[in-house]
């Protein structure tokens, strides 16, 4: 009978570094099935295309940073609970990172041009993050969720009536987020302490700025 061998650091580098070629050069398969499959396509005019294009752009942004954030955060977990947590919810990221890029392609645009920038900067917030330990990490995630879960609010409120594809796909989105970070909690995720919230909301206000345009 044999065992599974145990990654090495060298291992779990070039995993992360696949991972992120992946992520931001690459075309991820969802494990999930689209939300939007079965919804009639609707014909936008200009203006509500280049709209929900923006709006898809900067969740399609969300999810590489997401993605990016869990494997910052995992490369320095501490427990292997915790390590498995983060990855688990990476996956995730994973279908909603696909789904968003099918999206992008129906209403004729692209991802940020930005995205391997976007990603270096998380996974490197990720790992400071993680550093601090595993409730710190946990905390980290369940800050994040929230913030994406109001961001995704936002979007749902913007879409154009007709955008029912792109709506299908961030109710799903927004579901998951919050379960990440309920999950989070439960496993003993502490609060981040002032002014970090605001501060992870001041970036991501920036990001949402420019990923809608770039």
């Amino acid at each position: 009978m044999t065992t599974a061998r145990e990654l090495t650091p060298l291992d779990r580098f070039l995993a992360d570094t696949q991972r992120a070629l992946d992520t931001v050069f690459g075309a991820p398969a969802a494990e999930r099935g689209n939300p939007a499959a079965g919804i009639a396509q609707i014909e936008l005019d200009e203006n509500e295309r280049r709209h929900a294009a923006g709006l898809m752009r900067i969740n399609h942004v969300g999810e590489v940073c997401a993605q990016a954030l869990y494997c910052g955060q995992a490369a320095v977990a501490r427990d292997e609970a915790t390590r498995a947590h983060l990855l688990e919810a990476a996956q995730e990221e994973t279908d909603h990172l696909a789904w968003c890029a099918d999206r992008l392609r129906e209403l004729d645009s692209r991802p940020s041009l930005l995205n391997p920038l976007w990603y270096a900067g998380s996974f490197a917030i990720g790992a400071l993050a993680g550093l601090r330990g595993d409730g710190w990490n946990l905390g980290f995630v369940v800050e994040t969720e929230r913030q994406v879960e109001a961001h995704i609010d936002e979007h749902l409120d913007s879409l154009p009536n007709a955008d029912a594809r792109s709506r299908a796909i961030l109710e799903v989105m927004k579901a998951d987020e919050s379960r990440h970070a309920d999950n989070a909690e439960a496993a003993g995720a502490r609060i981040l302490p002032p002014p970090v919230p605001s501060l992870m909301a001041a970036a991501s206000k920036l990001m949402k700025t420019v990923a809608y345009r770039i």
